[in-house]
């Protein structure tokens, strides 16, 4: 099963919330709702490589996927889900400096 961390004020994670909704391959956990599964999420966050990037440039890196075998990634196309254009287009953002999510 893949885990996928976000938030609901996130565009991106509604993104892929609704794409995920009702597969069994999935499961989405708010990191909002709960400080244990957003203390769980920080400690990968703050030592996978995967972030470096995305921490880089102000980015929290949610939607973040955590794959069976501890892989993380946060693009959705590495697991079998549609990129992100629909959001894009629309321009929302989640990032205080309005460049992304």
């Amino acid at each position: 099963m893949i885990k996928v961390y976000g938030m609901p004020s996130c565009p991106y994670c509604a993104y892929v919330k609704k794409q995920i909704e009702g597969n069994k391959n999935f499961v989405y956990y708010d990191i909002g709702s709960d400080v244990h599964l957003l203390h769980e999420f920080l400690e990968f966050r703050d030592h996978d490589p995967a972030f470096v990037p995305y921490k880089e440039e102000g980015d929290v890196g949610i939607p973040a996927f955590v794959l069976e075998n501890g892989k993380v990634t946060l693009e959705p196309s590495e697991v079998g889900l549609h990129s992100y254009s629909e959001v894009l287009k629309a321009k929302k953002s989640c990032r205080l400096d309005g460049k992304g999510c």
